[in-house]
Order: C-alpha cells, then structure tokens, then sequence
C-alpha cells in the first residue's frame, strides 16, 4: 500500500506548507536528510494554546500532538517534492523532537508527544519507528500547546 492511500484510508488529509512565523525556511534538505522545522499545533487553523498541568489535560495534548504530525507530513510531502519524490520516498523517521507547554508539576510530555509518534507509525510502519526527545518547556511560540520538529532520511536513488 503506498503512503497515500494509507492516509486515505487513515481520513488524513495533507495541508500546504505553513507560512513560517519568523526568520526560517519550514524545510532543509541535506543529502539524503529532510529536516523539518518545528511546527506549532493548531485547532481550526488557529494556534492551539494551552499548559499542561494547568489548563490543558494530557488527552487534549495527544490530539494536538496528532494535529502536528499531520501538518509535519504536509511539509515533509512538500521537501519530498522539491527533490522530485513523495512520501514513498521515506526511508526512515530518523527523529522526532517534541516540546511540549508544561507546568513546573507535569511529567507526561512523553505521552503527549505519543499522538505524533503513533500516527508516524501507523502511516509508515516500521520505517516510522524513530529516535526521540520530549521536554517541558515554560512557554512556546503564541501560547502554543505543543511544538514538534522531525528529520527523515530519504531515498536519493
């Protein structure tokens, strides 16, 4: 089953590559690398904002985290496409960073980050399997709840 119809069968659609907040690209390719900026979780394309441990409940940060993992995968199709490949393309989730808006008492930043590790597999099987970190932080950009970046290695070939 090739990765697209595996999102079509998962109800996941690709958005377009965001427009980036500051002073960066969403997207580098090095070699047979794509790192990906971090990208901020939104809720009906508005920042989704909220603290873990002080207004926002672990189960609510899943799915913002899942949120993320979507718009990674529009811009990781997008980086695919400017070497001329796809998403079938992808050897390897080689890493995923996630930093999730915490309190100084919430200690569940590895489940949070599971909504985007989750969906990675699923989408990619065994190639999604990867590397990864998830702190708490005091704060992100705009209040958002959760921000995750991701490096893939791609098949050059």
């Amino acid at each position: 089953m090739t990765i697209y119809k595996k999102l079509q069968e998962l109800g996941v659609t690709l958005p377009p590559v965001s427009t980036p907040a500051a002073a960066y690209v969403p997207y580098a390719v090095s070699d047979s690398h794509i790192f990906l900026s971090g990208h901020i979780a939104k809720k009906e394309g508005q920042v989704w904002v909220g603290q873990l441990g002080l207004n926002m409940t672990t189960q609510d940060a899943v799915q913002a985290a899942r949120a993320v993992a979507i718009d990674l995968l529009g811009t990781l199709h997008a980086a695919c496409q400017s070497v001329g490949k796809d998403l079938n393309n992808i050897e390897r989730i080689v890493k995923v960073m996630s930093l999730v808006n915490s309190s100084g008492s919430f200690t569940e930043q590895h489940l949070v980050t599971n909504g985007c590790s989750e969906l990675l597999g699923q989408v990619f099987g065994d190639k999604g399997a990867h590397a990864r970190s998830a702190f708490g932080v005091a704060q992100l950009p705009m209040g958002a709840c959760v921000e995750i970046e991701l490096i893939a290695r791609i098949s050059r070939a």
